[in-house]
């Protein structure tokens, strides 16, 4: 009867993880989003912070329609075609079951690529020692003292726990931060770069220069100006996007 009770519970957690629907869309085709992978995009839904100038406003406040079996289904019909999955949102370290569909993912012969705000360090770790996750995209929103301000979020601390442990283990992870002049000047950008120098960050920062839509988390209004890219410091290697 146990025996019974424990194959019941196993077969409705199982079917409970394959028909929930924490996702909001995929975008099924990508040649930029994971290096030299062709990849897919799986799109979380909600967010832990409210970044004014963030334009997945249906993803950070939508519901999901998109069930894991019906992604895992379509990666099926990718093998062969695709090489990579990216987990992206929203922040996709708020699903409850991401390790485990990071196990169904790589066991379909895909390679996984997580963005992240970093605000879940043990999860992050998790999967990095548990071998389920191939490269890191981390956001740098902003210096310490500016970070609540612009996320709506105080977990500076966790960030910083997790961007200390990807460069320890030296772990192949980008940081990339979104510039709004009207939220952030070259005085924190600097401050930014300064920071990774310390820490002996190693690999490229991205500076990616904010495009306006009219639809975003805190409707913010397109930028006076842009930053002057030619007071940024030069002590890491840097990447312009956009600008």
């Amino acid at each position: 009867m146990e025996k019974q009770e424990s194959t019941e519970k196993e077969f409705s957690l199982l079917r409970d993880f394959l028909t929930n629907k924490p996702l909001y869309d995929i975008t099924k085709f990508t040649t930029l989003d994971f290096p030299q992978n062709l990849a897919c995009i799986f799109w979380f839904c909600k967010c832990n912070m409210r970044c004014p100038y963030c334009y997945n406003t249906p993803i950070v406040f939508g519901e999901g329609t998109v069930s894991i079996k019906e992604a895992l289904d379509f990666l099926k019909t990718r093998q062969n075609r695709l090489t990579g999955v990216v987990l992206s949102g929203g922040e996709c370290t708020l699903y409850p079951h991401l390790k485990k569909l990071c196990k169904e993912i790589q066991n379909l012969g895909f390679k996984i690529k997580i963005d992240t705000n970093g605000t879940n360090p043990d999860l992050i770790q998790d999967l990095i020692e548990s071998k389920l996750v191939d490269y890191i995209a981390l956001d740098y929103k902003a210096p310490k003292e500016k970070f609540e301000n612009i996320t709506k979020n105080k977990n500076f601390d966790a960030f910083s726990q997790t961007l200390d442990f990807l460069i320890k283990t030296k772990f192949p992870f980008e940081t990339r931060t979104t510039v709004h002049s009207g939220l952030l000047d070259v005085k924190d950008i600097n401050e930014i770069i300064n920071d990774l120098n310390r820490r002996n960050y190693e690999y490229t920062y991205y500076l990616q220069n904010y495009l306006h839509v009219e639809d975003t988390v805190g409707n913010i209004s397109p930028q006076e100006h842009q930053i002057d890219i030619n007071k940024i410091n030069t002590n890491i290697k840097i990447e312009f996007r956009e600008f």
